[in-house]
């Protein structure tokens, strides 16, 4: 069996110095049948090496209630058999624009801001997951003849905390678990950061975009001796709704490459195949600059965040720039490219056939109704993603006054007597037509992502402040959530209907004929925002308010003849102006 270790200037393997030339691919934002391709990609570009993290919520949906963990291993198994070597990153926090970061919604729900510290509750929930998760890394450590030589403890934890004793026991029990290769941390290139980051006899990493010698200089102020490494070289950038789509030149990206390389550096580019947040797990951002205190950004879904391998897992000019810059550091000429998966065959639309409106869904898959005085947060609910309704009757009679839903997180759409009165935002939390009483409200809350980064991360989703009629709580709230993921085994207790002539919202149900099932994309013009499913796989969140124009549907995911969709219209389509049409990937960017 080999041996991974840091010396005082190099990685080492079984004595020899090695240079890690990784590519961060996240095995939950690809499509299993997809990860030989992919892998077959990273080889072909240059890349020994291959990293991801592992999402946490994905994985424990509710607590002590696991959900294909082995999904990690089958991942680390197909590194092996691909000739790569594999970097783990479990987190506990991962960022990765991925919903809440990585964490449970029910774990942030249960103890806000003493997450990712030395709370004794949080450490026994991270006791808890890494218990079960280590099982799929450590039996496939290098030394143990699998592909994992090196895993990392928590992620740019500088930029969020200095909890030196949180940080000693993620490193402590990842050892005690049997981890045995080289441990690592990641921050950003900032005293402040590395400080409040670094474990003393860890290995620190730095992640940045450019100015590789300034980054390491500041490094080495922090650690004079032991390998440089770009943990995360961010070649690209992703993409929020309602923004401008990221692009970076493929030429400033590969200058930028070869100065890390030149440094002597080890490297690992994020993302060498962003892939998608498939099934609305995508994450959000705080704006407002580096004190990410600002306006809600959600992520879209597409994560392809301009990585030199796309979303669909196609060559782009960045893989070609970046491999000519690779090349030069292999003896031998670099593989071939593996041949790209099937597109779809023949272009095809949906025909919708059934409807159910949204009380109609929230009734026959909800979860149990609460009754109180102060509407409850999604965690009190236990929805992670998806919606909840709230119910309160505005006492009468009285005069008009403005309703304000406090602390709205993150999106509402609002009925005042059955009639739609207004969509509400966490910056415009106040209906524009006074409301007077006896009246009933009906308010349907929707989380656009819980954020993954900065010190708002973690916050709670819902109505968290209250609802006011002037300047008067409204008391007595109904309220009932839907968890997305109910829809993957209970649609057909759902009492679908005819179509309706107004384009209103709700669970649409259809079928699309295939021939020549294959990569495809899925396009809804006239549809407003909410989510799609093909053959009860999600593929996440759609909105009109773009850039993103299209969702990405693996070949895997389509079938021969008949494919059943799905389509949860959230707030209203333009009548008799919308489709669901299939056809091939778009053309690559140039």
């Amino acid at each position: 069996m080999s041996e991974f270790t840091v010396g005082d200037t190099d990685f080492l393997l079984d004595g020899r110095p090695v240079r890690l030339l990784s590519g961060a691919l996240h095995y939950f934002r690809v499509h299993e049948e997809h990860w030989r391709h992919r892998l077959g990609l990273l080889r072909a570009m240059g890349l020994n090496c291959v990293e991801t993290y592992v999402p946490w919520n994905l994985h424990e949906p509710r607590p002590g209630s696991f959900r294909d963990v082995r999904a990690l291993g089958r991942f680390l198994d197909a590194v092996r058999e691909a000739g790569l070597w594999a970097i783990v990153r479990p987190g506990p926090y991962i960022c990765g624009e991925w919903e809440n970061g990585g964490l449970p919604h029910w774990l942030t729900g249960e103890l806000g801001p003493r997450a990712r510290t030395r709370d004794e509750r949080y450490l026994a929930h991270v006791d808890h997951w890494f218990h079960h998760l280590l099982h799929e890394i450590v039996p496939r450590q290098l030394d143990r003849g699998g592909p994992v030589i090196m895993v990392q403890v928590e992620n740019e934890y500088g930029s969020y905390g200095s909890d030196e004793v949180y940080l000693r026991h993620l490193t402590d029990l990842l050892r005690a678990k049997g981890v045995t290769v080289p441990l690592c941390t990641s921050d950003g290139p900032e005293d402040h950061m590395l400080s409040g980051g670094s474990v003393p006899g860890v290995l620190a990493t730095v992640n940045f975009g450019s100015r590789a010698r300034e980054a390491f200089a500041t490094l080495r102020r922090h650690r004079p001796s032991g390998p440089l490494m770009c943990m995360e070289f961010w070649c690209g950038w992703f993409d929020r709704w309602g923004g401008e789509h990221t692009v970076r030149d493929a030429g400033d990206a590969a200058r930028s490459l070869r100065e890390i390389l030149e440094c002597g550096a080890s490297v690992n580019l994020y993302m060498a195949h962003g892939g998608t947040s498939f099934a609305g797990w995508a994450g959000a951002n705080r704006g407002g600059g580096d004190m990410h205190e600002g306006p809600l950004e959600p992520d879209v879904t597409s994560y392809d965040y301009d990585a030199p391998i796309d979303e669909y897992g196609r060559p782009t000019a960045k893989f070609w720039a970046f491999r000519d810059v690779l090349a030069a550091h292999h003896p031998d000429p670099l593989p071939e490219l593996p041949e790209l998966p099937a597109p779809l065959g023949a272009p095809a639309e949906v025909g919708l056939s059934g409807w159910a409106s949204l009380g109609e869904m929230l009734d026959t898959l909800g979860g149990r109704e609460s009754v109180g005085g102060v509407p409850p947060t999604f965690e009190e609910l236990d929805v992670d993603r998806g919606l909840v309704r709230y119910e309160v009757t505005v006492p009468g009679p009285r005069q008009p006054y403005p309703l304000t839903l406090r602390g709205l997180r993150d999106l509402a759409v609002v009925y005042v007597d059955g009639e739609r009165a207004g969509v509400l935002t966490e910056e415009d939390p106040v209906l524009e037509k006074p409301v007077a009483g006896h009246a009933r409200v009906e308010v349907w809350v929707e989380s656009l992502g819980r954020v993954n980064y900065g010190p708002r991360s973690g916050e709670p989703k819902g109505v968290t402040g209250g609802i006011q009629h002037e300047r008067q709580y409204l008391h007595g709230v109904r309220a009932r959530g839907l968890r997305l993921d109910t829809l993957d085994d209970g649609v057909d207790r759902v009492p679908f209907g005819a179509l309706p002539g107004d384009g209103a919202p709700g669970l649409y149900r259809g079928t699309v004929t295939v021939r020549g099932a294959g990569d495809a994309r899925l396009e809804l013009p006239g549809w407003t925002r909410g989510f799609v499913w093909i053959n009860g796989f999600g593929l996440g969140r759609y909105w009109s308010a773009g850039p993103q124009r299209s969702l990405y549907v693996p070949g895997p995911v389509l079938r021969e003849g008949e494919n059943e969709v799905w389509v949860l219209e959230l707030e209203g389509t333009e009548p008799g102006a919308c489709a669901v049409r299939l056809s091939a990937p778009p053309r690559p960017a140039a």
